[in-house]
Order: C-alpha cells, then structure tokens, then sequence
C-alpha cells in the first residue's frame, strides 16, 4: 500500500509527540504505508517539514494553540484546497490561536471549518469517558473490529452543536468527578464530508487511550477510510 500520510503534532498537554510515532510506525511496519511525522517546536511557533503534505494522501492533526508563520499557514492552507483526506484528534478542534490582532486570527476556527466544531469546553480532568458504538452505525468501515463499549481516560469535550454533513459514530458519557453539576451524552467520534473531503475525527487521544485496543483500533480503521481503504482485518 503506497499511501503517504502526513502528522501534524504540536501541543503541550497530551504528550501526543510520544504517543502518534507508533502510530505512524504501526502504518509503516504492518500496513506498508510511508509516513511524515511533524513535531512543532515546544514553543509552538514553528512546524518544519511541511513541504511534505505536496506529496501527502493524508494529513492526520493532532494540534493544540500553535501558532506558525505564514508560509507555514500556505502549506496547510494548499493541502485544504486540495480537498485530500483529513484526520483530526481531540485538540484539532482548537488547533491555532493567533491574537485579535493577528491577520491570521481567522485560523482560530480552523476545528470549526474542517471538524465542525470549535473549542467549546469539557467536563473536567478528574472525569473519564465510557463510549458505545451508536447501535444504528455499527457496520461502518470504521467501527470494524472495535468494541462496542470500552473506557477511555479522555475527559469528555462539549461539542454540539454539529453540522448536519456530520455522522455520528459513537458517544461518550461523562463519568467521575466533575466541576459541571449537568453533564450531557455527546459524540466523541464522527465523519464529516464538507468541502467533498473524507473528514474522521475524535475527541479521545489522552496518552491513556493509546493503551486501549479499541481506541488504537477505531483510530486506524479511520485513517483507512479517509484513505478510502477497507479496514484492516488485523
């Protein structure tokens, strides 16, 4: 399989410069794909390396605030108009943060143009999350082989409301202790098909979840459906 797939890491929270190299490595070593793995800076202002989304079938985020010079900006901006497959993680939804006075403020929605969510809020790092496969999605390609219920240490993201060329896949629930007194079901993986582009994203990706297997398995499966690929039976 010759499919190229381009990483974007760049935040300060989830430690997601530990836990995505295996995952790129596992589509190498088991999947014969090639990978780019790009790290930001720890300062979050630059993100070399990304000449390489020219040659990309995908682009997978896992982005958190940064904030990068233009001619970077252009690169991803290309990818976008490309309308190439996108993967996105937990913080993708707030991905950049530039200042009012930025010509590049309009970047801070970028989770809302491609997710179909902005940054909104979330129910508090002393919760976790149980997440069940929606009974009426339960054969889609990127549900294959993943457990129809597990836990995930990911506390959950508030994320309604979603545009309606979203498919909900699974929801989570908030469980363990919380600052919010109310506390509402909310989906925690979808698909989107904006702009004709193959869109995954998930709101899971604590370095916790990484330990799942069914966490790892529905984050592969969907890094082969935006390629357009079946899911791997292994």
């Amino acid at each position: 399989m010759a499919h190229h797939v381009a990483f974007l890491i760049g935040e300060n929270e989830y430690k997601s410069e530990r836990t995505m190299p295996p995952v790129a490595h596992e589509l190498v070593t088991q999947y014969g794909m090639s990978t780019s793995v790009l790290i930001a800076k720890p300062e979050l202002t630059t993100l070399p390396g990304l000449d390489a989304l020219a040659e990309a079938d995908l682009v997978v985020t896992y982005l958190r605030f940064i904030a990068i010079p233009k001619l970077q900006l252009d690169k991803i901006q290309a990818y976008l108009d490309s309308r190439k497959p996108i993967v996105g993680l937990r913080t993708s939804t707030h991905s950049f943060r530039y200042p009012d006075d930025s010509p590049h403020k309009d970047w801070n929605m970028f989770g809302d143009w491609v997710y179909g969510t902005p940054w909104k809020f979330h129910y508090g790092g002393g919760s976790t999350t149980d997440v069940t496969v929606i009974p009426e999605k339960a054969h889609h390609p990127i549900l294959t082989g993943v457990d129809r219920a597990f836990h995930c240490r990911s506390w959950l993201y508030y994320v309604y409301p979603l545009p309606d060329d979203c498919e909900y896949l699974m929801m989570g629930k908030s469980v363990g202790e919380s600052h919010r007194e109310d506390r509402e079901d909310n989906p925690v993986a979808w698909t989107r098909s904006a702009g004709g582009r193959r869109t995954f994203y998930t709101s899971l990706g604590h370095p916790e979840d990484f330990e799942v297997p069914a966490f790892r398995k529905l984050l592969i499966n969907g890094i082969f459906w935006a390629l357009g690929e079946p899911a791997p039976t292994s």
